[in-house]
Order: C-alpha cells, then sequence, then structure tokens
C-alpha cells in the first residue's frame, strides 16, 4: 500500500503567543482564558460555580484573576468580595456550623456578596453551609476543591440543578509555551513538545526557569500531599505500602490496558498478597483524587461501554517521571497521555475504540460531535503505517479521523485521515 501526504496548514501559534504576553503585561499574571472566560459567563447567575481538579493546578490562582476581573472589569466593591481558603490552619476543627456563621457575618448589607471558597472539602458538611448561603441570601459562590468527593451524591441532594461545575486541568501544552515565554526564548513548537512531556504542566514548575531535577522535587511534594491528604488520611489507609505499589504498577503501565485483576496477579508473582476488591478500591480513591483518569473501552460495533481491560491515564505526565524516575522507553505512552488530556480539556468524553481488529486510541464525543485519533511516537515504517491507518479505515462513518505522531515531518491526508504532528494537534483549533 503506497501512503501519499497532502501537506498541512501550519499552526499559528505565534499569534496567540503574542496575544497572551500582551494580557500578561496588563495583568501581571498569566492568564487562562480557557477557564476563566467560561467562568465569567456565569457571574452573576443563581448557579454556584464549582472548581475541581487535582491539587496545583491553578484552581487558586484562576478564584483570583476571577476577583481580579470583578473588581477592574464589573467595578465590583473590594469589601464585596470576600475569600476563604479552608486549608489554612486558621480554618482547622471549623464545623460546618461555624463555617455558614462566621460568612454570614461578613455578608455586604448592600447588595451581592461574591464568595470565594477555596478547598472547602476540608469543612465536614460544606455542601449544607453553600445551599443555606445560596438559597437565604444575595450571593454569588464560587468554590474549589481537589477531590472527587466535591462532585459526589451529596452535592447533588443539596444543589440539585443549582451548580456549574469547571474541570481545572493543569498546563495544556498552549498554556505551557504560555508561561515559558516569560522566562526564555520559545523555540518551534515542535522541538518544544520533548520538554513538555518531561516537565509537565503543573504552574508552580513553570513560574521560572527550573531544573529537572527541581521540577520533579516539586511534583513529588504535589504527589506525596496528594496521597497522604486526599487518600491516606482521608480514608484512614493503614497498609501505605499497598497502596505505593498499586500506583506504582498503575504509573508504569499508563497506555496499556489492565483490570484490578491484573494488578493482583502481578502482586502476587512479586508475593504481595492483595485481592482484587482493594486494589479497584486503590484505584477508585487514586482517581478520586485526580491523580488517574479512567478510560473504559468503547466497543464500536456493539456500541457499548465495556466494563474490563480499561486504560489509565495520568493527571500530568510529570507525576510518572518524579515518582518512578525518566525512562527513553516511556516517551510514546507519555504522548498518548498528553492527547488523552488534551480531548479532556475540549469537554470531549473520551473513550479506547474496540473494533474487530484491535483499539482505537481514543473516541472521543462532544454533544453532536465525534473523533477518531491515533497517536503513535514514530511512523518509520510501512508496517506502523499500515497498522495506524487500517483500523481508523475499518470505521465507515463520516466523523474525523486523525493519526497523530511526533515524526518532524507529519502532516498531510490519506484516505480521508488527516495526519498532524502531536504538537499541531495540541495547538490546533479546528477540533
Amino acid at each position: 500500500m503506497s501512503l501519499r501526504f497532502i501537506i498541512a496548514k501550519p499552526i499559528d501559534f505565534l499569534r496567540i503567543l503574542r496575544h497572551t504576553i500582551l494580557q500578561m503585561e496588563v495583568t501581571g499574571v498569566i492568564y487562562r482564558p480557557m477557564y476563566v472566560d467560561k467562568i465569567m459567563a456565569y457571574v452573576d447567575t443563581p448557579f454556584v460555580k464549582i472548581l475541581t481538579g487535582v491539587r496545583r493546578s491553578g484552581k487558586s490562582t484562576i478564584l483570583k484573576m476571577i476577583m481580579e476581573k470583578l473588581k477592574h472589569e464589573r467595578n465590583v466593591p473590594e469589601e464585596s468580595i470576600i475569600s476563604c481558603r479552608y486549608d489554612s490552619m486558621e480554618y482547622e476543627d471549623m464545623t460546618a456550623k461555624q463555617m455558614y456563621a462566621r460568612l454570614k457575618e461578613r455578608l455586604s448589607p448592600d447588595g451581592t456578596t461574591y464568595l470565594f471558597l477555596d478547598a472547602v472539602q476540608e469543612i465536614e458538611g460544606w455542601e449544607k453551609v453553600v445551599n443555606s448561603l445560596a438559597s437565604d441570601f444575595d450571593v454569588d459562590l464560587y468554590i474549589t476543591g481537589s477531590n472527587s468527593r466535591m462532585m459526589s451524591s451529596e452535592i447533588s441532594t443539596y444543589l440539585t440543578g443549582r451548580y456549574v461545575s469547571f474541570r481545572i486541568f493543569t498546563l495544556s501544552f498552549s498554556e505551557y509555551l504560555m508561561f515559558k515565554a516569560k522566562y526564555a526564548v520559545v523555540g518551534n513548537p515542535k522541538t518544544e513538545l520533548a520538554g513538555y512531556v518531561r516537565s509537565g504542566g503543573f504552574p508552580a514548575t513553570h513560574l521560572q526557569a527550573y531544573s529537572e531535577d527541581e521540577i520533579y522535587t516539586i511534583v513529588r511534594d504535589i504527589y506525596n500531599s496528594t496521597i497522604f491528604s486526599d487518600i491516606v488520611k482521608r480514608n484512614q489507609i493503614r497498609k501505605i505500602d499497598q497502596l505505593e505499589r498499586v500506583v506504582k504498577y498503575t504509573f508504569n503501565n499508563v497506555g496499556n490496558t489492565f483490570s484490578a485483576k491484573s494488578i493482583a496477579d502481578y502482586l502476587k508473582s512479586e508475593r504481595r498478597s492483595l485481592d482484587n476488591e482493594t486494589v479497584y478500591s486503590y484505584l477508585e480513591k487514586l482517581e478520586k483524587a485526580y491523580l488517574l483518569h479512567r478510560c473504559s473501552r468503547y466497543d464500536l460495533q456493539g456500541k457499548e461501554i465495556l466494563k474490563t481491560q480499561e486504560k489509565f491515564y495520568l493527571a500530568d505526565t510529570a507525576l510518572r517521571y518524579s515518582v518512578l524516575g525518566y525512562n527513553v522507553d516511556s516517551m510514546a505512552h507519555s504522548l498518548e497521555n498528553i492527547v488523552y488530556l488534551e480531548l479532556c480539556r475540549r469537554g470531549y468524553a473520551v473513550n479506547v475504540g474496540k473494533t474487530s481488529d484491535g483499539d482505537i486510541d481514543f473516541v472521543a464525543a462532544r454533544q453532536n460531535e465525534k473523533i477518531y485519533v491515533q497517536v503513535t511516537q514514530e511512523m518509520n515504517s510501512e508496517k506502523t503505517k499500515k497498522r495506524e491507518y487500517d483500523r481508523l479505515l475499518e470505521i465507515h462513518d463520516n466523523y474525523p479521523k486523525y493519526v497523530l505522531t511526533a515524526d518532524e515531518f507529519a502532516g498531510g491526508n490519506y484516505e480521508g485521515i488527516k495526519t498532524m504532528h502531536i504538537a499541531d494537534f495540541l495547538l490546533s483549533s479546528e477540533y
């Protein structure tokens, strides 16, 4: 089979970069419009705005950006804006009643009070507080949390139909380049991609020119605090060594299909006995802390979600390298991880697609849209090209299909399948 391509139009990244640098000069911070603009659309509406995501993904900073916009663009007086951060020692051992009473005292007697409540998951029963404030007073509420208990049944009970949620991810590739532009010269996006894969996107690691060791030290601290506060302490886990072994197995197998039984069998071979239910429980807790994303398989013929052999992806690629160390063989799976996160950022529901002849890396659906995506590090042989294209050619619908690669000269179109460099795909606005 002969594979011929039409060269794709390059992405106008410099225009995006210039716009963001201008924003930085005006505001003094690195603006994240992907989130701020969406949230600002709900200002002065009756909905509680809930920001969730892994620790240190930038939720608190986004709240500050919104506060600044309220003051400078909406002319909201400073005394009408109240901000509380509940992971501070000031609020340790605070009850829900105390939280309610203290906030009630501070409400503005004239006009709307804008309440920004950071890390509310630290207060047991915060949902009742938020519900009471939203029901009884003229308030506009914004809250954050780093555990998916934020989106649990308690919220559905107390805030049914009265909240909108925003998932905050670590920096996208375009945001990473914009952060880097503040302290270094940004090169061609295709050459910058490798640095993004290795250093990840936690905002705190890109505020200045840190070395790779310094970045991994920061990320290890984020990882350790998440494991201790959001998993071990919250769930009173005693056998921490078992949890760590499950974590390491999962981190080592990013992008591979496996099950709780696969992990239990592996640990058994290592003479570490752990039953399937315990493994499943640990995986669920890692998901709730937003360290892991579960990507289920979808049978493209049977049109149903399969409950076995799922894939898991990390909240950020730097987590893998900070915990396990860098391994060049992991690059292919890390590239896949990055594409997965980008699809999630853009609002797609993402699954692995099962065909009669294998798997499609990603089937991504958003409202009435759908795209199919194959990710490969290199297209260096006819065998690789045939494998990647043939799986997509099995699908006989008219939704867009992509093969993404890190090959320097990637680009073009083959039988309706668009081939793109991963960097171009991450910066593209076409999907």
